[in-house]
């Protein structure tokens, strides 16, 4: 597949491929540093995925996309026309929908390095080290934050 046709790749998909790549980026992630019980293992990545967590980091993204990657993100954020879960809002759920379609077709794209390089952007951010103006940890209570490593 080219990349001109992961573009026309339905939304939906790409955000079911990117559900994937992201949760795995999140559980990476969530296993840096000292060793950790699986509950908190868990913990972290439920920070990084959960959807408003995913719309914070959107936002967050948002002006490091390039167009063509906010076009992507744009399209995945209408692709939904089921009601979100009880548990979240509509917009956060399509923020989230949007990322995770972004995620999506940068993997199948074959453009890993991308898609790493934008979740430590999100990582960096979770760990109270905002690369991008607009807040802090404290004064964005949504963004799942990590607790400091114990390496004691």
């Amino acid at each position: 597949m080219t990349e001109s046709e992961f573009k026309m790749k339905n939304p939906s998909e790409l955000a079911f491929i990117g559900d994937a790549v992201y949760e795995l980026l999140a559980r990476e992630t969530a296993c840096e540093g000292a060793g950790a019980r699986l509950m908190e293992l868990h913990r972290r990545a439920v920070g990084f995925v959960c959807a408003e967590a995913q719309a914070d980091a959107l936002e967050r993204l948002l002006p490091l996309l390039s167009e063509e990657e906010a076009d992507i993100v744009r399209r995945g954020k209408n692709a939904h026309k089921t009601a979100a879960p009880r548990a979240v809002s509509p917009k956060d759920y399509r923020a989230a929908t949007g990322l995770e379609a972004l995620f999506g077709y940068l993997y199948l794209a074959g453009r890993v390095p991308r898609t790493r390089e934008l979740f430590s952007v999100i990582a960096a951010a979770a760990q109270g080290e905002w690369p991008i103006s607009g807040g802090s940890a404290t004064e964005n209570p949504r963004v799942g934050t990590l607790p400091a490593q114990d390496n004691s």
